[in-house]
Protein backbone atom coordinates (compact mmCIF):
# COMPACT_ATOMS: atom_id res chain seq x y z
CA UNK A 1 0.00 0.00 0.00
CA UNK A 2 1.19 3.49 -0.89
CA UNK A 3 1.89 5.39 1.96
CA UNK A 4 -0.57 7.68 3.94
CA UNK A 5 -0.56 11.06 6.07
CA UNK A 6 -1.95 10.52 9.05
CA UNK A 7 -1.35 14.28 10.80
CA UNK A 8 2.06 14.16 11.53
CA UNK A 9 2.31 10.16 10.75
CA UNK A 10 2.93 8.67 7.67
CA UNK A 11 1.07 5.26 7.31
CA UNK A 12 2.12 2.38 5.42
CA UNK A 13 1.22 -1.56 5.12
CA UNK A 14 3.53 -4.36 4.82
CA UNK A 15 2.42 -7.85 3.56
CA UNK A 16 5.60 -9.34 5.25
CA UNK A 17 6.74 -8.85 8.74
CA UNK A 18 10.23 -9.27 7.96
CA UNK A 19 9.81 -6.22 5.24
CA UNK A 20 10.37 -4.20 8.92
CA UNK A 21 13.67 -5.33 10.84
CA UNK A 22 13.29 -7.21 13.74
CA UNK A 23 15.15 -4.52 15.68
CA UNK A 24 12.69 -2.04 14.67
CA UNK A 25 9.90 -4.23 15.14
CA UNK A 26 11.07 -5.51 19.00
CA UNK A 27 11.52 -1.92 19.91
CA UNK A 28 7.87 -1.42 20.17
CA UNK A 29 6.97 -4.67 22.10
CA UNK A 30 8.54 -4.81 25.24
CA UNK A 31 4.94 -5.47 26.79
CA UNK A 32 5.99 -7.61 30.20
CA UNK A 33 7.88 -9.82 27.59
CA UNK A 34 4.87 -10.36 26.08
CA UNK A 35 5.94 -13.29 23.26
CA UNK A 36 2.76 -12.99 20.68
CA UNK A 37 4.02 -9.70 19.45
CA UNK A 38 7.54 -10.77 18.71
CA UNK A 39 8.81 -10.30 15.36
CA UNK A 40 10.37 -13.79 15.80
CA UNK A 41 6.60 -15.21 16.47
CA UNK A 42 4.85 -13.50 13.58
CA UNK A 43 7.24 -14.14 11.02
CA UNK A 44 7.23 -17.98 12.51
CA UNK A 45 3.72 -17.72 11.41
CA UNK A 46 3.94 -16.49 7.86
CA UNK A 47 7.29 -17.88 7.10
CA UNK A 48 5.95 -21.92 8.13
CA UNK A 49 2.65 -21.44 6.62
CA UNK A 50 0.34 -20.81 9.27
CA UNK A 51 -1.00 -17.69 7.81
CA UNK A 52 -1.22 -16.25 3.79
CA UNK A 53 -3.77 -16.04 1.74
CA UNK A 54 -4.07 -19.88 0.80
CA UNK A 55 -5.82 -19.83 4.73
CA UNK A 56 -7.63 -16.59 5.14
CA UNK A 57 -5.31 -14.51 6.91
CA UNK A 58 -3.37 -11.86 4.64
CA UNK A 59 -0.76 -9.91 6.46
CA UNK A 60 -1.56 -6.94 6.11
CA UNK A 61 0.23 -5.05 9.52
CA UNK A 62 -0.16 -1.28 9.54
CA UNK A 63 3.10 1.04 10.20
CA UNK A 64 3.43 4.81 11.55
CA UNK A 65 6.49 6.76 10.46
CA UNK A 66 7.80 9.98 11.95
CA UNK A 67 10.15 11.50 10.07
CA UNK A 68 11.22 8.04 8.26
CA UNK A 69 11.51 6.49 11.71
CA UNK A 70 9.03 3.70 12.75
CA UNK A 71 7.10 4.42 16.25
CA UNK A 72 3.74 2.79 15.90
CA UNK A 73 3.08 -0.47 14.41
CA UNK A 74 -0.48 -2.65 14.59
CA UNK A 75 0.15 -6.47 13.69
CA UNK A 76 -3.37 -6.42 10.96
CA UNK A 77 -4.52 -9.11 9.05
CA UNK A 78 -7.18 -9.23 6.00
CA UNK A 79 -9.55 -12.08 7.19
CA UNK A 80 -11.63 -14.09 4.53
CA UNK A 81 -13.35 -16.06 7.35
CA UNK A 82 -13.33 -15.80 11.07
CA UNK A 83 -11.76 -19.17 12.42
CA UNK A 84 -8.77 -18.91 14.78
CA UNK A 85 -10.02 -15.71 16.40
CA UNK A 86 -11.93 -16.80 19.26
CA UNK A 87 -14.11 -13.69 19.16
CA UNK A 88 -17.17 -15.13 17.34
CA UNK A 89 -18.80 -13.30 14.94
CA UNK A 90 -20.57 -15.72 12.58
CA UNK A 91 -24.06 -14.63 13.47
CA UNK A 92 -23.12 -10.87 11.81
CA UNK A 93 -21.99 -12.27 8.88
CA UNK A 94 -25.21 -14.38 8.42
CA UNK A 95 -26.85 -11.05 9.01
CA UNK A 96 -24.29 -9.11 5.87
CA UNK A 97 -25.88 -12.22 3.73
CA UNK A 98 -28.92 -12.30 4.73
CA UNK A 99 -28.85 -8.44 3.37
CA UNK A 100 -27.09 -9.34 0.50
CA UNK A 101 -23.73 -7.82 1.48
CA UNK A 102 -20.70 -9.39 1.69
CA UNK A 103 -19.12 -9.52 5.30
CA UNK A 104 -15.38 -10.68 3.81
CA UNK A 105 -13.43 -9.45 3.40
CA UNK A 106 -12.81 -7.28 6.83
CA UNK A 107 -9.30 -6.58 8.98
CA UNK A 108 -8.81 -8.16 12.33
CA UNK A 109 -6.01 -7.13 14.83
CA UNK A 110 -4.98 -10.25 16.57
CA UNK A 111 -2.65 -12.73 17.23
CA UNK A 112 -3.67 -15.67 14.51
CA UNK A 113 -4.50 -18.59 16.80
CA UNK A 114 -3.85 -16.95 19.77
CA UNK A 115 -6.62 -15.49 22.61
CA UNK A 116 -4.33 -14.10 24.94
CA UNK A 117 -4.98 -9.94 25.97
CA UNK A 118 -1.61 -8.60 25.16
CA UNK A 119 -0.86 -4.99 23.24
CA UNK A 120 -2.23 -4.50 19.50
CA UNK A 121 -1.49 -0.73 19.20
CA UNK A 122 2.61 -0.92 19.61
CA UNK A 123 4.71 2.10 20.30
CA UNK A 124 7.80 2.93 20.47
CA UNK A 125 8.54 4.51 24.42
CA UNK A 126 9.66 8.09 23.01
CA UNK A 127 6.63 8.29 20.84
CA UNK A 128 3.64 10.16 22.22
CA UNK A 129 1.46 6.96 23.21
CA UNK A 130 -2.02 8.43 22.57
CA UNK A 131 -1.58 10.54 19.10
CA UNK A 132 0.73 7.33 17.97
CA UNK A 133 -2.49 4.81 19.03
CA UNK A 134 -4.96 6.89 17.82
CA UNK A 135 -3.16 7.35 14.22
CA UNK A 136 -3.04 3.80 13.92
CA UNK A 137 -6.73 3.18 14.58
CA UNK A 138 -7.70 5.79 12.13
CA UNK A 139 -5.17 4.41 10.02
CA UNK A 140 -7.23 0.90 9.72
CA UNK A 141 -10.37 2.35 9.53
CA UNK A 142 -9.27 3.94 6.62
CA UNK A 143 -7.76 1.40 5.13
CA UNK A 144 -11.37 -0.47 6.05
CA UNK A 145 -12.82 2.34 3.43
CA UNK A 146 -10.28 2.00 0.90
CA UNK A 147 -10.29 -1.93 0.90
CA UNK A 148 -14.14 -1.45 0.94
CA UNK A 149 -14.20 -3.97 4.13
CA UNK A 150 -17.15 -4.48 6.19
CA UNK A 151 -15.29 -3.76 9.37
CA UNK A 152 -11.93 -3.43 11.67
CA UNK A 153 -11.95 -5.36 14.73
CA UNK A 154 -9.41 -5.47 17.05
CA UNK A 155 -9.31 -8.65 19.56
CA UNK A 156 -8.06 -9.31 23.22
CA UNK A 157 -6.23 -5.55 23.22
CA UNK A 158 -4.86 -4.53 26.86
CA UNK A 159 -6.88 -2.08 29.07
CA UNK A 160 -4.29 1.15 27.91
CA UNK A 161 -5.11 0.10 23.93
CA UNK A 162 -9.12 -0.87 24.74
CA UNK A 163 -9.72 2.84 26.46
CA UNK A 164 -7.81 4.44 23.13
CA UNK A 165 -9.91 1.94 20.67
CA UNK A 166 -13.59 3.48 22.21
CA UNK A 167 -12.20 6.83 22.72
CA UNK A 168 -12.13 6.97 18.80
CA UNK A 169 -15.54 5.45 18.79
CA UNK A 170 -15.12 1.83 18.26
CA UNK A 171 -17.76 -0.50 19.70
CA UNK A 172 -16.80 -2.88 22.80
CA UNK A 173 -17.18 -6.38 23.29
CA UNK A 174 -16.92 -8.10 26.66
CA UNK A 175 -15.95 -11.77 27.60
CA UNK A 176 -14.80 -13.67 30.14
CA UNK A 177 -11.90 -16.15 30.77
CA UNK A 178 -10.55 -18.09 33.37
CA UNK A 179 -6.65 -17.26 34.65
CA UNK A 180 -5.32 -18.76 37.76
CA UNK A 181 -3.12 -16.01 40.32
CA UNK A 182 -0.05 -16.70 42.66
CA UNK A 183 -0.62 -15.54 45.77
CA UNK A 184 2.78 -15.90 47.06
CA UNK A 185 2.52 -19.37 46.96
CA UNK A 186 6.01 -21.15 47.57
CA UNK A 187 4.90 -24.75 47.30
CA UNK A 188 1.61 -26.28 45.64
CA UNK A 189 0.60 -27.30 49.07
CA UNK A 190 0.40 -23.62 49.66
CA UNK A 191 -2.32 -23.58 46.93
CA UNK A 192 -4.25 -26.03 48.03
CA UNK A 193 -4.59 -24.59 51.68
CA UNK A 194 -6.58 -21.79 50.07
CA UNK A 195 -9.20 -23.71 48.52
CA UNK A 196 -12.38 -25.15 50.01
CA UNK A 197 -11.75 -28.83 51.44
CA UNK A 198 -13.66 -30.26 49.28
CA UNK A 199 -11.76 -29.10 45.82
CA UNK A 200 -8.40 -29.79 47.60
CA UNK A 201 -9.87 -32.90 48.04
CA UNK A 202 -10.61 -33.11 44.43
CA UNK A 203 -7.50 -32.16 43.07
CA UNK A 204 -5.53 -34.53 44.77
CA UNK A 205 -7.56 -37.01 44.04
CA UNK A 206 -6.94 -36.14 40.42
CA UNK A 207 -3.14 -35.62 40.70
CA UNK A 208 -3.56 -39.24 42.34
CA UNK A 209 -5.11 -40.74 39.16
CA UNK A 210 -2.69 -38.99 37.00
CA UNK A 211 0.56 -40.22 39.08
CA UNK A 212 -0.92 -43.60 38.64
CA UNK A 213 -1.20 -43.62 34.63
CA UNK A 214 1.78 -45.71 33.25
CA UNK A 215 3.54 -42.03 31.77
CA UNK A 216 6.28 -39.61 32.81
CA UNK A 217 5.82 -36.44 32.36
CA UNK A 218 8.71 -33.94 30.86
CA UNK A 219 8.91 -30.11 30.84
CA UNK A 220 11.07 -28.70 28.52
CA UNK A 221 12.35 -24.84 27.58
CA UNK A 222 12.19 -24.20 24.07
CA UNK A 223 16.27 -24.55 24.53
CA UNK A 224 16.08 -27.86 25.26
CA UNK A 225 13.86 -29.51 22.70
CA UNK A 226 14.99 -30.80 19.23
CA UNK A 227 13.11 -31.30 16.02
CA UNK A 228 12.34 -34.70 17.71
CA UNK A 229 10.41 -33.56 20.61
CA UNK A 230 8.55 -30.81 17.94
CA UNK A 231 7.81 -34.11 15.11
CA UNK A 232 6.07 -36.02 18.28
CA UNK A 233 4.71 -32.98 19.97
CA UNK A 234 2.85 -32.08 16.54
CA UNK A 235 1.63 -35.71 15.24
CA UNK A 236 -0.31 -34.88 18.87
CA UNK A 237 -1.58 -32.17 18.69
CA UNK A 238 -2.68 -32.69 14.57
CA UNK A 239 -4.46 -35.95 15.77
CA UNK A 240 -7.10 -33.98 17.82
CA UNK A 241 -8.12 -32.32 14.51
CA UNK A 242 -8.25 -35.92 12.55
CA UNK A 243 -10.48 -37.19 15.28
CA UNK A 244 -12.54 -33.95 15.63
CA UNK A 245 -13.09 -31.19 13.33
CA UNK A 246 -11.02 -28.21 11.81
CA UNK A 247 -7.46 -28.21 10.58
CA UNK A 248 -4.08 -28.30 12.82
CA UNK A 249 -2.90 -24.53 11.76
CA UNK A 250 0.38 -24.25 13.45
CA UNK A 251 2.91 -26.26 11.67
CA UNK A 252 5.79 -28.50 12.41
CA UNK A 253 7.90 -26.06 10.50
CA UNK A 254 6.77 -23.06 13.08
CA UNK A 255 6.83 -25.02 16.27
CA UNK A 256 10.93 -25.77 15.80
CA UNK A 257 11.19 -22.46 14.03
CA UNK A 258 9.82 -20.62 16.81
CA UNK A 259 11.85 -22.55 19.19
CA UNK A 260 14.85 -21.86 17.72
CA UNK A 261 14.89 -17.89 17.77
CA UNK A 262 12.83 -17.45 21.22
CA UNK A 263 13.69 -20.48 23.53
CA UNK A 264 13.21 -18.36 26.41
CA UNK A 265 9.96 -17.82 25.92
CA UNK A 266 8.76 -21.46 24.80
CA UNK A 267 7.78 -24.73 27.22
CA UNK A 268 6.51 -27.78 25.89
CA UNK A 269 5.32 -30.37 28.43
CA UNK A 270 5.22 -34.22 27.09
CA UNK A 271 4.13 -37.35 28.73
CA UNK A 272 5.91 -40.31 27.63
CA UNK A 273 4.98 -44.01 28.04
CA UNK A 274 8.01 -46.04 27.00
CA UNK A 275 9.66 -44.66 23.99
CA UNK A 276 6.42 -43.32 22.77
CA UNK A 277 5.37 -39.79 23.37
CA UNK A 278 1.23 -40.05 24.04
CA UNK A 279 0.32 -36.69 25.33
CA UNK A 280 1.44 -32.89 25.43
CA UNK A 281 0.96 -29.25 25.44
CA UNK A 282 2.46 -26.25 25.00
CA UNK A 283 3.06 -23.00 26.14
CA UNK A 284 4.49 -19.34 26.62
CA UNK A 285 6.68 -17.58 28.88
CA UNK A 286 6.26 -13.86 29.57
CA UNK A 287 8.10 -11.87 32.58
CA UNK A 288 4.96 -12.50 34.98
CA UNK A 289 2.60 -14.42 32.53
CA UNK A 290 2.40 -17.99 31.37
CA UNK A 291 0.28 -18.63 28.74
CA UNK A 292 -1.07 -21.88 27.91
CA UNK A 293 -1.60 -22.90 24.16
CA UNK A 294 -2.77 -25.95 23.02
CA UNK A 295 -2.77 -29.62 24.14
CA UNK A 296 -3.67 -33.00 23.04
CA UNK A 297 -2.93 -37.00 23.44
CA UNK A 298 -3.12 -40.22 21.60
CA UNK A 299 -4.18 -41.75 24.59
CA UNK A 300 -6.25 -40.82 27.46
CA UNK A 301 -5.48 -41.47 30.94
CA UNK A 302 -7.80 -40.66 33.84
CA UNK A 303 -6.43 -37.22 35.15
CA UNK A 304 -3.99 -36.44 32.80
CA UNK A 305 -4.73 -33.60 30.68
CA UNK A 306 -5.55 -31.80 34.23
CA UNK A 307 -2.44 -32.55 35.30
CA UNK A 308 -0.34 -31.46 31.98
CA UNK A 309 -2.46 -28.27 31.75
CA UNK A 310 -2.97 -27.44 34.74
CA UNK A 311 -1.33 -28.35 38.27
CA UNK A 312 2.07 -28.79 36.61
CA UNK A 313 1.94 -25.66 34.94
CA UNK A 314 0.53 -24.07 38.50
CA UNK A 315 3.84 -25.59 39.96
CA UNK A 316 5.89 -23.96 37.42
CA UNK A 317 4.20 -20.65 37.68
CA UNK A 318 4.58 -21.30 41.60
CA UNK A 319 8.38 -22.41 41.34
CA UNK A 320 9.49 -19.60 38.65
CA UNK A 321 7.68 -16.41 40.67
CA UNK A 322 5.26 -16.29 37.80
CA UNK A 323 2.27 -13.51 39.14
CA UNK A 324 -0.24 -15.94 37.09
CA UNK A 325 -1.55 -17.89 34.75
CA UNK A 326 -3.72 -17.88 31.41
CA UNK A 327 -4.99 -21.19 30.28
CA UNK A 328 -6.49 -19.67 26.63
CA UNK A 329 -10.54 -19.31 26.43
CA UNK A 330 -13.18 -20.48 27.90
CA UNK A 331 -13.56 -23.09 30.50
CA UNK A 332 -16.12 -23.44 33.11
CA UNK A 333 -14.12 -26.51 34.43
CA UNK A 334 -11.09 -24.56 35.68
CA UNK A 335 -12.91 -22.53 37.87
CA UNK A 336 -13.04 -25.57 40.39
CA UNK A 337 -9.31 -26.03 39.67
CA UNK A 338 -8.32 -22.72 41.13
CA UNK A 339 -8.76 -20.00 38.04
CA UNK A 340 -11.11 -17.40 38.35
CA UNK A 341 -13.18 -15.08 35.95
CA UNK A 342 -11.19 -12.43 34.33
CA UNK A 343 -12.67 -10.07 31.80
CA UNK A 344 -12.17 -10.06 28.20
CA UNK A 345 -12.06 -7.41 25.27
CA UNK A 346 -12.53 -7.12 21.83
CA UNK A 347 -13.22 -3.41 19.55
CA UNK A 348 -15.16 -3.07 16.46
CA UNK A 349 -15.45 -0.33 13.95
CA UNK A 350 -18.56 -1.66 11.52
CA UNK A 351 -18.51 0.85 8.79
CA UNK A 352 -22.46 0.65 7.75
CA UNK A 353 -24.40 2.81 9.76
CA UNK A 354 -27.27 0.45 9.93
CA UNK A 355 -25.21 -2.39 10.54
CA UNK A 356 -23.00 -0.11 13.60
CA UNK A 357 -26.31 0.73 15.31
CA UNK A 358 -27.68 -2.84 15.29
CA UNK A 359 -24.36 -4.37 16.29
CA UNK A 360 -23.99 -1.53 19.07
CA UNK A 361 -27.50 -2.60 20.73
CA UNK A 362 -26.76 -5.86 20.42
CA UNK A 363 -23.32 -5.20 22.02
CA UNK A 364 -24.76 -3.32 25.09
CA UNK A 365 -26.86 -6.32 26.06
CA UNK A 366 -24.65 -8.85 25.71
CA UNK A 367 -22.22 -6.69 27.79
CA UNK A 368 -24.94 -6.85 30.78
CA UNK A 369 -25.59 -10.17 30.56
CA UNK A 370 -21.46 -10.66 30.45
CA UNK A 371 -21.52 -9.16 33.51
CA UNK A 372 -23.91 -11.05 35.36
CA UNK A 373 -21.81 -14.39 34.12
CA UNK A 374 -18.47 -12.60 35.31
CA UNK A 375 -20.53 -12.17 38.72
CA UNK A 376 -21.70 -15.14 39.07
CA UNK A 377 -18.90 -17.18 38.23
CA UNK A 378 -17.12 -14.95 40.77
CA UNK A 379 -19.48 -16.37 43.31
CA UNK A 380 -18.35 -20.11 43.12
CA UNK A 381 -14.76 -19.51 43.58
CA UNK A 382 -12.99 -22.68 44.88
CA UNK A 383 -10.98 -20.49 47.45
CA UNK A 384 -11.70 -20.64 51.17
CA UNK A 385 -12.85 -16.93 51.51
CA UNK A 386 -14.10 -16.06 47.66
CA UNK A 387 -11.84 -13.60 45.44
CA UNK A 388 -13.51 -12.52 42.63
CA UNK A 389 -10.04 -10.74 41.55
CA UNK A 390 -9.62 -9.29 37.96
CA UNK A 391 -6.77 -10.14 36.85
CA UNK A 392 -6.68 -7.66 33.79
CA UNK A 393 -5.67 -4.86 36.20
CA UNK A 394 -1.52 -6.12 36.38
CA UNK A 395 -0.71 -3.57 39.10
CA UNK A 396 -3.28 -4.64 41.75
CA UNK A 397 -2.19 -8.31 40.77
CA UNK A 398 1.73 -7.52 41.37
CA UNK A 399 0.43 -5.81 44.70
CA UNK A 400 -1.21 -8.42 46.41
CA UNK A 401 1.48 -10.99 45.18
CA UNK A 402 3.13 -8.85 47.72
CA UNK A 403 0.83 -8.00 50.16
CA UNK A 404 0.32 -12.21 49.92
CA UNK A 405 3.78 -12.71 50.45
CA UNK A 406 3.74 -10.45 53.56
CA UNK A 407 0.56 -11.70 54.86
CA UNK A 408 1.94 -15.43 54.91
CA UNK A 409 5.01 -14.06 56.64
CA UNK A 410 2.94 -12.96 59.54
CA UNK A 411 0.79 -16.02 59.80
CA UNK A 412 4.03 -18.07 60.23
CA UNK A 413 5.19 -16.05 62.99
CA UNK A 414 2.00 -16.72 64.90
CA UNK A 415 1.70 -20.35 63.98
CA UNK A 416 -0.47 -19.46 62.31
CA UNK A 417 -6.21 -24.01 26.66
CA UNK A 418 -5.82 -25.90 29.49
CA UNK A 419 -9.30 -25.45 28.42
CA UNK A 420 -11.52 -28.83 26.98
CA UNK A 421 -11.84 -32.11 28.07
CA UNK A 422 -8.83 -34.36 27.22
CA UNK A 423 -10.22 -35.61 23.71
CA UNK A 424 -9.64 -31.93 22.86
CA UNK A 425 -6.30 -29.84 21.06
CA UNK A 426 -7.28 -26.75 23.14
CA UNK A 427 -5.39 -26.45 26.69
Amino acid sequence: MSPSSNRSFTLRTASQITSVQSAQWDALTDEDGYPFTRHAFLAALEERGCVGEDVGWIPCHLLAYREDRLVGAMPLYIKLHSQGEFVFDWNWAEAWERNQMAYYPKLVSAIPFTPSAGPRLLVHPEADGDATRSALIRGAIGLTKKLQASSFHCLFPIDRDRDRLEKEGLLLRTGTQFHWKNRGYRHFDDFLNDLTSKRRKEIRRERRDAAAAPVEIEIRKGGETDEAHWRAYHDIYASTYDRKWGYPALTLPFFTCVAQAIPERILLILARRGDRYVAGAHCFVGEDTLFGRNWGCLEEHRGLHFEICYYRLIEYCIEHELGRFDAGAQGEHKLMRGFLPVETASAHYIDDRRFREAIADFLERERRHQAAYHEMTGRHSPFRKADPVDLADEADEKADLGAKKRARSCDEAQGGEMQNPPSSNRS
